[in-house]
């Protein structure tokens, strides 16, 4: 018989790391700082106009693809959906049923995210990855209303691998973000002169257009992504970590407009910091220590855990896999953690020719996208192929056949600008490719 240490989960050393009894306070007010957070959200986007001008007023929004059914609901219908989210958030952060709550608001957020690109920002798949993984932990079992309601399930203490995966999973976002730093653009701080340039106050913007701020700034940013994980877990330079992150997150908050996102960082400082710390400072009572192991949870460790945390590690390298510079290309670009890395700009032109007459024409975008839409879509190849896709929907609908050709420059960082699309293919016939380079997009030298 094989020895059984020699399996996952039963050496004595991995048992302790994943089953030991740890205090669930750090859960507990984390899942607190998540339902406000994401509630503050949901309710700011109905009333600052965002849901208006990014779900309703378009047309049409830009699902990903494969996902072209899923559009945003009619009339004011994205008003309630997003009420809806906002509310069952509330019902996460005070734990009133708890588990129904975060998957009703996990399958709505994921709906939204998948919905619609022109916005797309990385912590919005970060939020469907932390609702996805909270609802398989236990984190209503002690200062929620599920634990008044049901006094069965209430408990002080959790298995360790409640909070150690949720480390995990913020120490590959910070990972990936700091390696995808390492291209001259971030390193030369030409993208952090981009950045601040758009910055309104005389002083700042004087201030801003430092040379040395710009190295400054883009050499911390890049340490701070590498850094913050491992010094938030040593004891000796967790307060240090912690304070560099509230300045990190607040200089982002107030200058790079990314909504909840910095606090929503801050918020997983509760899981570095000791639980009694946590539980003095928020909760105000004393717990006994705990010895015995808590074996919960191994069969959702094997066969969700592992597998998804392979995934993260995966996704966020399969651009190398992929002809060309994902910077160009932006192949490989989303679900990867390419955080605020470059600035793209240029310009577009769809030109339709009438199979019949050989008419040609420039197509008036403005029929069936927004400016804020043509504005994210006019150097992103995935949502130039779909505006094609949806031109010659438009087209074949009233009986007529037509070819679709494409001008199109891009600017990368300010550089000069180079055809991103080829102007030969016909995108009425063009067809995207999932997993590789599409030919149509065109590779820099």
């Amino acid at each position: 018989m094989p020895n059984k240490k020699f399996f996952i989960f039963e050496s004595d050393a991995c048992k302790r790391f994943l089953f030991s009894p740890v205090d669930i306070a750090p859960l507990a007010l984390f899942r607190i700082f998540f339902g406000i957070l994401l509630a503050w959200h949901c309710f700011e986007a109905i009333f600052s106009g965002w849901v208006l001008i990014n779900l309703i007023k378009p047309k049409f929004t830009f699902s990903h693809i494969g996902m072209d059914w899923l559009q945003p609901l009619p009339g004011n219908g994205m008003y309630y959906y997003f009420g809806i989210m906002g509310i069952t958030a509330i019902f996460v952060a005070i734990g009133l049923f708890y588990r129904w709550s975060l998957a009703l608001f996990t399958i709505l957020w994921a709906g939204f995210y998948f919905m619609q690109k022109t916005m797309y920002n990385n912590h919005y798949y970060l939020l469907m990855l932390i609702g996805i993984i909270m609802f398989l932990l236990p984190a209503n079992r002690n200062y929620s209303l599920d634990a008044k309601i049901f006094p069965k399930i209430k408990t002080n203490y959790i298995p360790a691998w409640c909070i150690n995966v949720m480390i995990f999973q913020i120490g590959i976002v910070y990972f990936f973000a700091a390696m995808a730093k390492l291209y001259p653009g971030w390193l030369d701080g030409s993208y952090i002169q981009i950045m601040l340039h758009k910055q309104t106050l005389p002083f700042w913007k004087g201030f801003y257009q430092q040379r040395w701020l710009h190295y400054l700034l883009a050499y911390s940013g890049f340490l701070f992504d590498l850094l913050i994980v491992p010094l938030l877990l040593w004891n000796r330079t967790r307060m240090y970590a912690f304070v560099a992150a509230i300045l990190f997150h607040t200089f982002n908050s107030i200058h790079l407009n990314i909504g909840i996102f910095p606090f929503f960082a801050l918020s997983f400082s509760v899981f570095f910091f000791p639980a009694s710390t946590i539980r003095k400072i928020f909760f105000r009572n004393v717990i006994p220590q705990k010895e015995e192991l808590i074996v919960y949870g191994k069969n959702t460790l094997k066969w969700f855990f592992i597998p998804y945390f392979i995934l993260q590690l995966a996704l966020p390298v399969r651009h190398f896999f992929i002809k060309g510079d994902v910077l160009w290309s932006e192949e490989g670009h989303r679900l990867s953690w390419r955080m605020m890395l470059r600035s793209r700009t240029g310009y577009i032109k769809f030109i339709i020719r009438d199979n019949e007459t050989g008419k040609r024409k420039v197509y008036k975008l403005s029929k069936i996208l927004t400016k804020r839409q043509i504005k994210s879509m006019k150097s992103r190849p995935d949502m130039i192929w779909q505006t094609a896709q949806k031109i010659n929907e438009k087209y074949a609908q009233k009986g007529k056949k037509i070819s679709i050709f494409i001008d199109c420059k891009v600017s990368l960082n300010h550089q000069p600008k180079k055809v991103l699309i080829n102007p030969n293919v016909d995108f009425a016939k063009a067809e995207w490719n999932y997993f590789s380079h599409n030919d149509w997009i065109l590779l820099r030298d």
